[in-house]
């Protein structure tokens, strides 16, 4: 008796236990991969000369989806959206250069990194901004739910300066309010700053942020380990294979930075 209730317990929690998340397999059975890329970031994400999405987690999605031998789409999103798409479902995995902090890591999960960047500052030719100091009592813009402006809300905290903060949806949004004189400095990444002053007249680079260097990585769902293992793997097949050098040379120019944090085992 005790036998068959011990059966009957497992068999009920089996049925009443929610099926697992498996985006590798749903991705194969679908036959297609969908990514998130943030296309207003040149040249790391970005519409090229057709409106066709390019760059280079445009490319990193190619990849992947070759790995897998499924078609691709691309779905464009904002800063903001990077995590929502992942959470909700719209997307199988997000590109978009996503700072992989705890706080985040309670809703989305991440790969090892698969980019590193540091911030930079663009600013107006003539708003006399050489070195970080110089920013103080200037406007500061930067894209919403960026780690620049995470980072930048608090040293502006620190100087009593939070009123001088602009927050806007995109990263375009924030080069042309600079460009307009609305504001003083818009902050991006490195790789950023040369195709920013190349499109926009009366902009040029500024001074780096004191802040860490940024560690990027590839987000998938939280719960999905499975996926998450397949995208570790596929991150290192990337470095191996020399796709990663490939195309940060291409999009970015130069050597790829090293993907290894140091006292981290990768």
């Amino acid at each position: 008796m005790l036998k068959k209730c011990l059966a009957l317990g497992a068999l009920t929690l089996a049925i009443a236990a929610p099926a697992g998340a498996d985006t590798l397999d749903d991705v194969i059975d679908a036959g297609k991969l969908r990514c998130g890329v943030v296309l207003d970031f040149p040249p790391i994400g970005y519409r090229d000369g057709k409106n066709e999405p390019a760059g280079f987690d445009v490319e990193y999605c190619k990849d992947l989806a070759a790995a897998l031998e499924v078609d691709y789409e691309i779905l464009p999103v904002t800063w903001a959206e990077r995590l929502p798409v992942i959470v909700t479902g719209r997307a199988d995995v997000v590109f978009g250069g996503t700072s992989d902090t705890l706080a985040r890591a309670r809703t989305v999960g991440f790969t090892i990194p698969y980019a590193i960047y540091y911030s930079q500052g663009v600013v107006g030719s003539d708003t006399g901004i050489k070195s970080f100091e110089d920013i103080r009592g200037k406007r500061v813009a930067a894209a919403v739910g960026t780690m620049p402006e995470q980072e930048w809300l608090k040293i502006a905290a620190e100087w009593g300066e939070e009123d001088l903060y602009q927050g806007y949806q995109s990263e375009n949004e924030v080069f042309l309010a600079v460009a307009q004189g609305k504001a003083d400095i818009g902050l991006t990444t490195n790789t950023a700053v040369k195709p920013v002053i190349e499109q926009y007249e009366g902009l040029e680079a500024g001074p780096r942020m004191p802040w860490t260097t940024d560690y990027t990585s590839v987000v998938g769902k939280r719960e999905d380990v499975t996926w998450l293992n397949f995208l570790n793997l596929f991150v290192t097949h990337q470095v191996r294979s020399g796709r990663y050098q490939e195309h940060w040379g291409k999009y970015v120019g130069g050597e790829a930075p090293e993907l290894r944090i140091p006292g981290v085992m990768y």
